[in-house]
């Protein structure tokens, strides 16, 4: 045996090989990845939920199963998927790590403000859509992003 065999493979292979590993099932350890994966997860999970309450009235203050106000749906929608959020949309935006529009995904919470103060948050669904529950008289729906000024949190 030469001492090339006895090297381990994804040591030989490189970095490249790797991420062709992980695409076709291998397991790769990597700091972050985990946490990445797992976030992911619950965020799908989350948008699920979200989507599953479409129909359901907005009442103020409510936080499920059945009413909901907007910060209450994300809260509802991510407790269901094993994560806890803080009560309102300003709260959950200091609670979620803040990403760049280009690095959002399906299951961010999207915050809507103006200036520095966050007034609704809804469950991005992709596509520009996001999962919410909008105001008094409406229902849980799916919507376009209909501003500039949004910002987005991943939960962690």
């Amino acid at each position: 045996m030469t001492a090339l065999n006895r090297v381990p493979l994804l040591t030989r292979a490189g970095a490249a090989s790797a991420l062709t590993l992980a695409a076709v099932g291998g397991t790769i350890v990597a700091p972050g990845l985990a946490s990445d994966a797992q976030a992911a997860t619950h965020a799908s999970k989350a948008l699920k939920v979200a989507a599953s309450k479409k129909g359901s009235p907005y009442r103020y203050g409510a936080v499920g199963p059945n009413r909901f106000d907007c910060s209450g749906l994300t809260l509802y929608s991510f407790k269901k998927a094993g994560k806890k959020l803080p009560r309102t949309a300003a709260q959950q935006y200091n609670k979620t790590r803040h990403i760049s529009k280009s690095r959002r995904a399906p299951g961010d919470l999207v915050f809507f403000h103006s200036g520095r103060s966050v007034y609704h948050v809804g469950i991005y669904a992709g596509g520009g859509k996001i999962w919410h529950s909008p105001k008094t008289g409406d229902v849980v729906r799916k919507q376009k992003i209909w501003t500039k000024s949004v910002w987005y949190g991943r939960v962690r």
